[in-house]
């Protein structure tokens, strides 16, 4: 594969992603959080079940076993991630979730044994001060929903982590299916507890799910997997950083959302943050 049209191939994955986030706060309206997550993953596991058949017949217990560690911490960025949605704004919530980029180093010293070194740091630094500029109200109070997507980003800094650390020794096609598998199966249980499933969907609920579940969520997966191959890691990390973009752009399109000033200097930092911390090498 030529590397401008995996480059490409990249592109469209960040612009799918960013696409989700207006498609879910419109959805929400229609659809409590983790029916809706149920649904998403669900449709998203059969898809990638039917796309790697042969990968289940090398189901193992190690895979099992890191299939499920990965799958509760991407349940628990979902969570966040999907809850926090109706209580802050697409925009807002695009820029957060970039900041696990910049998590990833600092969650990594148990594993790896080293601080991050000065430009790492300057990049946290960075993308701390755009957090603040863009979560802040006047009084130095923080909105629930920004703060949930907070823990949103860790936990997909976290998920990066643990990728790293089980997928070169395991069935990377059977990972995904499992960690997905895995949120399908807790947003189920979390909805049969405290939420009920819809008796019909909105409109908005079934274009979520028709961009969320198979595009958003299996093919994005899939076409990352095929092709970062083909181009290197710097590429892909500045490639990803026009998800939180993209997201703005969509929500404004779509729900005609708009950054303060001061949002969209928050969000330049959070940006710098991101590219410094991809960039350092």
């Amino acid at each position: 594969m030529h590397p401008l049209l995996a480059d490409l191939s990249l592109l469209l994955v960040a612009l799918m992603w960013g696409l989700t986030f207006p498609a879910v706060k419109g959805a929400l309206a229609g659809i409590s959080p983790f029916a809706f997550l149920t649904i998403r993953f669900s449709i998203a596991c059969i898809f990638l079940a039917l796309f790697y058949p042969k990968s289940l017949l090398h189901i193992n217990k190690n895979t099992i076993k890191a299939g499920v560690i990965i799958g509760t911490v991407l349940f628990a960025g979902y969570g966040f991630q999907t809850v926090g949605l109706k209580y802050t704004t697409a925009s807002n919530a695009a820029f957060i979730t970039g900041l696990a980029v910049v998590l990833v180093p600092l969650i990594n010293i148990p594993f790896n044994k080293k601080l991050p070194n000065k430009i790492t740091l300057m990049g946290a630094i960075s993308a701390a001060i755009g957090l603040g500029l863009l979560t802040l109200n006047n009084d130095f109070t923080i909105n629930i929903g920004d703060l949930l997507i907070f823990f949103c980003a860790i936990s997909f800094a976290t998920h990066i982590v643990l990728v790293s650390k089980y997928a070169p020794q395991m069935d990377s096609g059977l990972l995904a299916i499992i960690q997905i598998a895995v949120v399908a199966i807790f947003s189920e249980i979390v909805t049969l507890n405290i939420e009920t499933f819809p008796s019909s969907f909105t409109k908005e609920v079934w274009i979520a799910l028709a961009i969320c579940a198979i595009p958003g969520t299996s093919l994005a997966y899939w076409i990352q997997n095929k092709v970062q191959q083909y181009t290197s890691p710097t590429r892909t990390a500045i490639i990803f950083s026009m998800e939180p973009v993209f997201g703005a752009l969509f929500a404004y399109l779509w729900m005609g959302e708009i950054l303060t000033n001061r949002g969209l200097i928050g969000s330049g930092f959070v940006l710098l943050g991101i590219l410094i911390a991809e960039l350092k090498s």
